[in-house]
């Protein structure tokens, strides 16, 4: 493809999608290859895991990690708490963040990043631009019911995907006169993904053989996490008890992810309408459940292959 070149500060906004958010990385890629450098870097939720590694100069590392993802480690990042504040404590998940920076601060990476959350007392949005790295990105990621809020400077912080899942506003703020914008949201409210089969059909189609083996790994994690649990009934995890001769009501996870998807599907939609960014790369991925976050090459491959096509369109209409 052929380099573009903008001549002007370019901002990078990275949406909020759960286990979605891996196509950042083949975003990530495509705009390398294209020659685009990124000045500005703002990240909700998951964007903003990815936002900072990038920043951080690790994107490559982080690419390998989420490769070789694989159930197991998937059960151990998500630390089951008693569900106070939330199913999740997100400490593990900070941990594998910090894995990929080294201790510093957001105003020391090479290139400037904020993370975007939300303030669970006031609605207010909360723009981290300074401070710990890993503080910043267990706020935006803290998404409310799962993950436990992280109290910071007095306020109790949870996901910014509430206020603002496609962070457009954020980098221009920061100084971008032109926003790329990824929006992970697209098509995933009323697609293939539905409240009942969130669980029940996590990792897609398999043959018999496969079923049975994915079967045996999915119940050692259960048991892991159960133990963890005690007597909690944790519905969450729902899909190795349901009544043959009952269909089920979705379970409490269920509720809470396919809800998030909507909440955020409509909030991006209202906000790339009222602050359109210059160019909006919306990957189809409503084929990835919330939570498969062991499906990273194919989120990475679709995030550069509709990068590299709305790069291919810009070109033509001569912003090249």
């Amino acid at each position: 493809m052929k380099k573009i070149n903008f001549n002007q500060p370019v901002g990078l906004a990275l949406g909020s999608g759960s286990a979605r958010g891996w196509a950042h990385i083949g975003v990530i890629q495509a705009l390398a290859e294209a020659g685009i450098d990124i000045d500005y870097i703002a990240g909700t939720s998951i964007g903003s895991v990815v936002g900072s590694v990038f920043a951080a100069g690790n994107i490559n590392a982080l690419e390998e990690v989420a490769l070789r993802l694989d159930w197991k480690q998937i059960a151990y990042l998500f630390d089951v708490v008693l569900p106070k504040s939330g199913l999740i404590d997100g400490k593990k998940v900070a941990g594998f963040v910090r894995n990929h920076l080294r201790e510093m601060n957001i105003e020391e990476l090479p290139i400037p990043f904020c993370a975007v959350s939300t303030d669970l007392n006031t609605g207010d949005e909360v723009v981290i631009r300074e401070g710990d790295i890993i503080e910043a990105v267990r706020a935006s990621i803290s998404i409310p019911g799962i993950f436990t809020p992280v109290r910071n400077n007095g306020r109790i912080l949870v996901d910014g995907g509430l206020v603002n899942p496609v962070p457009v506003s954020v980098a221009r703020e920061m100084g971008a006169d032109f926003v790329i914008a990824v929006d992970l949201s697209h098509g995933i409210v009323g697609g293939s993904e539905s409240v009942q089969d969130t669980v029940h059909e996590f990792g897609g189609a398999h043959s018999e053989k496969e079923d049975q083996q994915i079967s045996g790994k999915k119940n050692r994690i259960l048991e892991a996490l159960n133990k963890r649990l005690a007597a909690i009934d944790f519905s969450a995890l729902s899909w190795t008890r349901h009544d043959s001769d009952v269909e089920p009501l979705p379970g409490i996870f269920d509720v809470l992810t396919s809800s998030i998807n909507i909440m955020e599907a409509q909030i991006s939609a209202t906000r790339l309408k009222t602050d359109p960014p210059d160019l909006l790369i919306q990957p189809n991925l409503s084929h990835i459940k919330f939570l498969e976050f062991n499906r990273a090459s194919e989120a990475i491959a679709e995030g550069y292959a509709e990068t590299e096509r709305q790069l291919a369109t810009l070109m033509k209409k001569g912003r090249s």
